[in-house]
């Protein structure tokens, strides 16, 4: 009974059912196993885990590997209700109405488990919302605290309540130290691996139509420091370079002619013309952070 809602106000409006498992995931193996330790294996058996378990995660790391997809995923293995939160949902403008958006939206996650489901509250981008700025308004102040408290609630022991807050981030460093404490496990969300990466081409290429000389091992090579949505957008670009070839050519609406079939080279082309998305210099201050501040 896995639902997503979207946090508004007004009414909550459902959306599509993730569709996809934890082990659906390509590589992320530590990310994924820390999720598996922290909600899903606490789910299944609470009374292995006298203890307790987490219930705040940070997953941060570069845009386009995933974080998104792994939160859906847990929310998917535990069948439970996943809500999506961002600032536009969160702040306003209007005096004092931010918090109560705030609150409003922890009430109603409460009330979800009040049947037996757990419920997953994500928030994405979360630093727009919580991190620190040089220059803030007391709206912003206002909020952040009201954050606090709310998740003080989740993190309460003496409550039962199958209720996580999950967070996405792309600015880890923007977090300051009172809501880092509160995320009890920080997760990083790497690039993918070489084998991941193979993996991811093979999955995007299926439905095209490929050369001999098209080597999946060395497009993972080529594609290091590139993320999962960087990889699926090479390959949208080779499509389109071949199916160009036939609007250029003028018969493209002809249904029997079909574009050639695409070449290494075609995939080199496009990759000279892509650059990877995330800078060297962000990996570096990724690799930094999480030598302070990881915590699996």
């Amino acid at each position: 009974m896995v639902e997503t809602l979207k946090a508004s106000y007004d009414d909550l409006v459902v959306k599509e059912k993730p569709e996809v498992r934890i082990d659906d995931v390509v590589g992320l193996e530590d990310a994924k196993r820390a999720l598996k330790e922290s909600i899903i294996f606490p789910y299944k058996r609470p009374d292995l885990f006298p203890l307790g378990w987490p219930r705040g995660i940070l997953l941060y790391g570069p845009p386009g590997c995933g974080k998104t997809m792994l939160a859906a995923a847990t929310a998917a293995e535990i069948d439970g209700y996943f809500m999506t939160v961002d600032a536009a949902s969160i702040m306003s403008k209007w005096l004092g109405e931010g918090e109560r958006n705030v609150a409003k939206l922890f009430a109603t996650a409460r009330r979800m488990t009040e049947d037996g489901h757990p419920v997953i509250i994500f928030i994405d981008e979360v630093d727009s919302i919580l991190g620190v700025r040089n220059q803030e308004v007391g709206g912003e102040i206002r909020v952040r605290n009201q954050f606090l408290k709310e998740m003080d609630g989740v993190l309460d022991k003496g409550h039962k309540r199958p209720l996580y807050v999950l967070a996405a981030t792309n600015k880890p460093w923007q977090l300051d130290a009172p809501f880092l404490r509160r995320f009890e496990k920080r997760i990083y969300v790497s690039l993918p691996d070489t084998p991941a990466r193979r993996y991811m081409f093979e999955q995007y290429t299926k439905p095209l139509t490929l050369d001999p000389s098209v080597s999946l091992s060395e497009l993972a090579r080529l594609a290091e420091n590139y993320s999962g949505s960087d990889i699926k957008d090479i390959c949208q670009g080779v499509q389109l370079r071949v199916v160009s070839e036939l609007f250029d050519g003028g018969t493209a609406m002809d249904p029997n002619n079909k574009p050639r079939p695409i070449t290494m080279n075609d995939f080199k082309e496009v990759f000279r013309a892509r650059k990877p998305s995330v800078p060297r210099e962000a990996l570096k201050a990724f690799i930094t952070w999480s030598e302070n501040y990881k915590a699996l």
